[in-house]
């Protein structure tokens, strides 16, 4: 099947679809989204309709469920056509991104108010607080601009690259925090035309198909709810450690250059330190000596330390972000395997009358986690034979995050990226696919920044609504049942020619 759409045709077939969900995601986060209190969007009539009666409120969410719907069949149309022999080049798949995500570039943030604490954050730099040993509430009206109230005394576990965005933003939007939203959402979409230069480019070096991969990662629905909507600063973090891995994988001299973005990285979010040893691998070629990694490991910290304590002196921070690396985990959700563990084991004993709380019990779960987490990371660095340092990165990543003590949605996004210009077998390509649904529902339940307001039932039917939903979706018709449930011969990322076997062979590390 050849590329026989003209532009319009791909764009109305494809782009309006998914623009038309985006819209209604739009609109539905003007009544149930993330407002600062103190902002003139509330005098909008429409805003005051949806967001002060109860049939706006019912509206607005399920405006949302309706758009994340939307989006979601029309990324899985896309895919079971491109995967079906569609030849298209990875600048359209680019283009449904900017279609898809251009409705929400003014929308209330949504699915997260993280947003307005980058704000406060920024605003604590301005007041020369130290973000470091210093919450958001030590700020005069701090709690009107939007700062959720459960991270108001938490000093800031963020890089001081992005502190210093954030005090850039703080100074140009002023008092105006929803002006600062839009600001930090225009910065998570310059780590979306990131990825958008890296990923084929990582594709093309492993010998994985451009268009399928930018499919699968940038114009994935879950990057359009949270780099989005939801305007997390995971995104510039993802972003920088593709094209880390993109410039490093030009060449040795190159993957110096690679160090230094990973640094850019990691004073964004300090996760992305562990992108750091694999940037060492691809310096040191695909057959090496001990001698000679470790050589090249002390060369990628050293330039990496060195661009991170320059970010840090240009924000006048020190390095107190060490000590906040754990502010993350002060949360308890059942999405993280060892915290889940934790507190099904805590809440049996809490039963049996052998302990008080389950505190101790997730804890002693989460530390197994993270030491199992760091054994693994350690042999996939010293025994790297047999797979490509990209994809060595991404099993890195993954066990951080499954055997870490949180985990949100978008963490998924973390290592998608790295797995998919590293190539999926097409059981993988189908859970990816599942999971991208399952945490959409979990998106469309977790969407209103209001109390329980659909139809005043708990937010376990609003699950079970908005699972409903996706699994007709799933199913609504064959192309999308087949691309989730059966094969039909051509799913699954991996290299269609001998020449891209080849060049996918040629990253492997053998000795």
């Amino acid at each position: 099947m050849g590329n026989t759409d003209s532009w319009p045709e791909f764009l109305s077939r494809y782009g309006l679809p998914g623009a038309l969900g985006a819209l209604l995601i739009a609109v539905g986060a003007l009544g149930v989204g993330w407002l600062p209190l103190e902002t003139v969007v509330h005098n909008w009539p429409l805003v005051d309709v949806l967001r002060d009666t109860s049939p706006g409120l019912v509206l607005s969410r399920l405006m949302i469920f309706a758009g994340v719907a939307i989006l979601l069949q029309t990324w899985l149309v896309v895919g079971y056509d491109l995967l079906s022999g569609r030849e298209w080049d990875f600048q359209r798949v680019s283009a449904l991104v900017g279609c898809w995500s251009a409705p929400l570039l003014l929308a209330p943030p949504l699915f997260s108010r993280d947003v307005y604490s980058y704000f406060g954050q920024g605003r604590l730099l301005l007041e020369g607080y130290d973000p470091y040993s210093t919450g958001v509430s030590v700020l005069p009206g701090w709690f009107t601009f939007g700062a959720d109230p459960m991270w108001g005394e938490t000093p800031t576990p963020y890089g001081p690259f992005y502190l210093l965005l954030s005090r850039g933003v703080a100074a140009f939007s002023g008092s105006q925090a929803y002006l600062g939203a839009i600001m930090f959402r225009l910065i998570a979409v310059a780590g979306l035309l990131l990825l958008i230069w890296a990923v084929p480019i990582l594709a093309k070096q492993h010998g994985i198909n451009p268009a399928k991969a930018v499919w699968l990662t940038v114009a994935n629905p879950l990057v359009i709810m949270h780099f989005v909507a939801g305007a997390h600063n995971d995104a510039l973090m993802v972003g920088l450690i593709l094209v880390g891995f993109a410039v490093a994988g030009m060449g040795a001299q190159q993957a110096l250059g690679g160090a230094a973005v990973i640094a850019l990285a990691a004073s964004v979010k300090p996760i992305a330190f562990l992108a750091l040893p694999f940037i060492g691998l691809i310096r040191s070629g695909t057959v090496s000596t001990l001698k000679k990694r470790v050589v090249d490991w002390m060369l990628v910290t050293v330039v990496c330390v060195g661009v991170f304590a320059l970010s840090a002196a240009l924000a006048g921070v020190g390095f107190g972000w060490v000590q906040t690396l754990s502010a993350p985990g002060e949360v308890k959700t059942w999405l993280s395997p060892p915290t889940a563990i934790g507190m099904t084991i805590g809440g049996a004993l809490q039963v049996l009358g052998l302990a008080e709380s389950n505190e101790m019990a997730v804890a002693v779960c989460r530390g197994i986690g993270l030491l199992a987490a760091l054994a693994i990371v350690t042999y996939l660095c010293l025994k790297p034979q047999g797979r490509s340092a990209v994809r060595g990165a991404a099993l890195a990543f993954a066990a951080v995050v499954i055997l870490g003590p949180v985990i949100q949605p978008w963490y998924l996004l973390w290592i998608l990226p790295l797995f998919a210009v590293t190539g999926l077998s097409e059981m993988q390509l189908r859970w990816t696919i599942l999971l991208t649904a399952a945490f959409a529902v979990h998106g469309m339940a977790e969407s209103s920044a209001t109390s329980d307001t659909l139809l005043e039932l708990t937010d376990l039917v609003a699950i079970a609504f908005a699972l409903a939903i996706v699994a007709l979706i799933l199913l609504a018709s064959p192309r999308e049942r087949k691309l989730v449930l059966k094969d039909p011969g051509s799913h699954g990322l991996h290299p269609e020619t001998r020449a891209e076997e080849r060049t996918a062979e040629a990253t492997v590390i053998v000795v």
